[in-house]
């Protein structure tokens, strides 16, 4: 996990767990911060503005603006996303939807840790592109995701509300409208105690002063319009206590989302950023004009904030400890206030945190491994430092339910160990993102507890309250239960705790295809965490004369159980879904498996869905031949074609070129290969050769910036934006006797049914007459398009260029899309 600079991990820890309604969890609580990061904190805890930024995808935040508030206004910052990312694609690895999603959750979290803001969610799931506001909130429950919004903006509180776009239909992607539209709704209602009722339970109606669209424009600068209020910000400035200036740590940020391929290089020079006014009250210069300080509003509060005003005047730069007592004073009349507000309590917090900061305070909670279940016994470490000479007296630590005395002092860099064998109990939840708990509902994730909405990811598994005295004050510190090992690269490694089924099952296909009716076979891992467990297997949905149970293998080494079991299709259905299940001798039933998402720049990620998989009935041939198989940034379709039947091998760096390429009847290049794969790209004139020789090449899309290669077909093609949104919409066949509809399979219309988030994206814009162009297809309301598909003769070979999402469609197991597929890789037989 790369480290994140301790100037920006602060404000984002303590401005999350206010939120979610915790004191500071600390990660491995090192507070290594300078003297001028102590004072900009400092800086921050006087500052009681706040600003809610509103957006609809990770990625869509203006970090420089963010940046600009949170560490040069000083404000509390938070963006809000409507979405987790599910629908994008992925230039790292193989993860799509779920997955991605919670990736891209994670990047966000490290961007905000960057730039000093806070990270919020909506329950909405990204479907994929959409065209206008309209589709958009056919696909998502109005009224569930205004109450998102308003909930958030209940909680978090702010003075101001920004959204990165405005309310214009057709100016851009129809989540972007939405999330604008939506803001300006929430806008209007949080106030009112007669508007989602139910929320206030828990929060107060809040109203925002004013709402802004943080304008822009496409390829230009911005210029404001006369009639119309605007605000400027110069987010290109220099933070000379922070030693960095606000674009560089916005590139750094957006730097964050390496899942889009978002490196940003900084901008150097003076910028600025423009708020253009929507709605609220109006103003003459100043967006935060009426906007009080909320200390003056607080019993106490002005007495607190001068105290801090006077530490800021006497800040001991030289020696931070020095500035402990009056850290104290505050901290003391902050415990005095009595209202339960929430931005007191974030203060209560950040004061907290910056104690322990100008002692140097470390303190890790730590297990003997990564992860556990529930039952499991576990080794646990807490070490508790500090370098100063202050006395630090622990008293107890609490964990499980349990408390522990602790009777020691910690002080003169001289740190306290303390060790404890804990039992995980039976019933304690696993690791589950919470939002992944229940099935989602018309493209909302389904989330059971009112307060949990709009966290960005879970609590820590298991945390530990460590309690101790400073002076005649009692204090506490959440610390959360990690593991910690030392890789021989990269030094430390410090990855949360998770907590994982018992038994999890794993089947080694998502897709289990039965050609022409005929009997498959699959694979399933049953795992266990602890001792070996008898059992049986089922199938869910399928009776017991559908399935039989091959062969049985039991590895006491790894205990785990594998079974080869053959699968029948009783009711002849095109596709099912099945999931299989693990039932103990003592009844208790396990179905879930165990993925884990492992990449350098976030932490491990550990999900469970069901262990299914989908039974599809395909009538048609395949012919065996030996594909060969170009990696881009990274699809799942090389396994979907094995199991098939079809053999693939991966042609990668070195194996690439004229002589290679002949060993093949058919080459296949993964998505987006033009835009990342430079050595692809080098061997465009051996592609071009392989085709005129008789070879059959398939290219998948790519974008139209950047390539690498403009040279992917024998004939001229150039790509466009132009895309088909809406999975459902009409397909028409222009070429029905085409080889690609008839050979082998003959495609019907039916095909075109059951297809997945949309039908295809980035299709070539303008091709030569040499292509030929078998289908057209049309969004609603916009003009058809020929580019899905772009078919050629070349030579003695073929050629086919698709902005068909087969790296949805494939791996969802949809059949129509499926067979069309084949055929293309069937030409090769023509």
């Amino acid at each position: 996990m790369i480290p994140i600079p301790t100037r920006y991990l602060t404000p984002f820890l303590t401005g999350m767990l206010f939120f979610i309604g915790f004191s500071p969890v600390v990660g491995s609580f090192s507070v290594a911060q300078s003297s001028s990061e102590i004072y900009h904190e400092l800086l921050r805890l006087r500052e009681t503005k706040r600003v809610l930024y509103v957006a609809a995808h990770p990625d869509d935040e203006n970090t420089r603006l963010i940046a600009y508030l949170a560490n040069g206004l000083h404000a509390e910052v938070g963006y809000l996303s409507l979405t987790r990312g599910d629908g994008g694609q992925n230039l790292i690895g193989k993860e799509l939807g779920t997955e991605l999603g919670m990736i891209r959750t994670q990047e966000l979290l490290r961007a905000r840790e960057t730039d000093g803001g806070r990270q919020f969610f909506s329950r909405a799931i990204d479907f994929g592109y959409s065209r206008n506001p309209d589709e958009t909130l056919s696909n998502w429950d109005r009224t569930k995701l205004l109450s998102d919004l308003v909930w958030v903006i209940r909680n978090f509180q702010p003075d101001l509300i920004i959204t990165r776009f405005n309310t214009t239909p057709g100016t851009t992607h129809g989540h972007h409208t939405t999330s604008a539209i939506l803001a300006g709704e929430a806008f209007e209602l949080s106030g009112k105690s007669d508007v989602f009722p139910d929320q206030l339970k828990w929060v107060e109606p809040w109203s925002a002063k004013r709402v802004f669209w943080n304008a822009y424009n496409w390829g230009s600068q911005y210029e404001p319009k006369s009639d119309i209020p605007y605000h400027t910000f110069p987010v290109g400035a220099y933070n000379a206590l922070l030693g960095t200036s606000y674009s560089q740590i916005a590139a750094d940020s957006r730097t964050m989302h390496k899942s889009q391929g978002f490196g940003a290089t900084p901008t150097i020079g003076e910028g600025t950023d423009f708020i253009e006014f929507v709605a609220g009250e109006s103003f003459d210069s100043n967006p935060f004009e009426g906007v009080g300080d909320r200390w003056e509003d607080l019993s106490g509060g002005v007495e607190i904030r001068n105290r801090i005003e006077k530490l800021l005047q006497n800040f001991d730069f030289t020696t931070p400890v020095g500035n402990l007592p009056e850290l104290l004073e505050i901290r003391t009349k902050l415990n005095q206030v009595q209202e339960n507000l929430p931005w007191v309590n974030e203060k209560q917090d950040q004061v907290n945190r910056l104690i322990l900061d100008v002692l140097g305070f470390k303190a890790l909670f730590l297990a003997n491994k990564e992860l556990s279940f529930p039952s499991d016994q576990i080794r646990t470490r807490l070490i508790v430092n500090q370098p100063s000479s202050e006395s630090l007296e622990l008293e107890e630590f609490e964990v499980l339910g349990a408390r522990y005395p602790i009777d020691a002092v910690v002080s003169d860099n001289r740190p306290v160990e303390w060790e404890k064998e804990l039992q995980i109990p039976g019933a304690y939840p696993i690791s589950q993102p919470y939002w992944l708990q229940k099935p989602a509902v018309d493209n909302l994730y389904s989330v059971a507890e009112q307060s949990s909405i709009g966290k960005p990811f879970n609590d820590p598994a298991v945390t530990g309250v460590l309690r101790f005295r400073l002076g005649d004050q009692k204090m506490e510190v959440r610390l959360p239960l990690q593991y910690r090992y030392n890789d021989q690269v990269n030094g430390e490694i410090i990855q949360p705790f998770t907590l994982v089924p018992k038994i999890s099952l794993a089947v080694d296909q998502e897709n289990v295809f039965l050609l022409g009716n005929q009997e498959a076979r699959i694979g399933v891992t049953v795992s266990f965490e602890g001792d070996l467990e008898d059992g049986t297997l089922g199938i869910e949905g399928l009776e017991t004369d559908d399935y039989t149970v091959m062969d049985t293998l039991i590895d006491p080494k790894s205990n785990t159980v594998f079974f080869d079991v053959a699968v029948r299709n009783p009711n002849g259905a095109s596709k099912s879904r099945h999931t299989v299940f693990y039932k103990t001798r003592e009844g208790s039933v396990y179905a879930q498996g165990k993925k884990r998402i492992i990449h350098p720049h976030i932490p491990n990620l550990t999900y469970f869905p069901d262990a299914s998989f989908n039974l599809v009935t395909l009538d048609m041939d395949i012919r065996k031949q030996t594909i060969g198989y170009i990696p881009g940034a990274g699809d799942e379709i090389p396994g979907i074609l094995r199991d098939l039947g079809y053999t693939v091998e991966i042609l990668e760096g070195s194996n690439l070129g004229a002589a290679v390429f002949s060993d093949y009847s058919t080459l296949i290049v993964g998505i987006r290969a033009f835009n990342v794969n430079q050595s692809l790209a080098n061997q465009t004139a051996a592609l071009m050769d392989y085709i005129k020789q008789g070879g059959n090449l398939i290219v998948q899309y790519n974008t139209s910036s950047p390539l690498l290669s403009r040279q992917f077909g024998p004939y001229p093609l150039e790509l466009s934006r132009d895309r088909i949104t809406v999975e459902e919409s009409p397909v028409t066949v222009l070429l029905a006797d085409h080889p690609v509809l008839t050979h082998p399979n003959k495609i019907e219309a039916s095909d075109f049914d059951g297809w997945v988030q949309e039908r295809g994206l980035y299709f070539p814009g303008t091709w030569d007459e040499a292509y030929q162009t078998p289908l057209e297809m049309q969004d609603p309301n916009e003009p058809p398009t020929k580019g899905a598909l772009l078919v050629a003769r070349y030579g003695e070979g073929t050629y086919a260029y698709s902005g068909i999402s087969w790296f949805r469609l494939l791996p969802a197991g949809v059949p129509g899309a499926i067979k069309l597929f084949v055929n293309l890789i069937e030409q090769a037989h023509e």
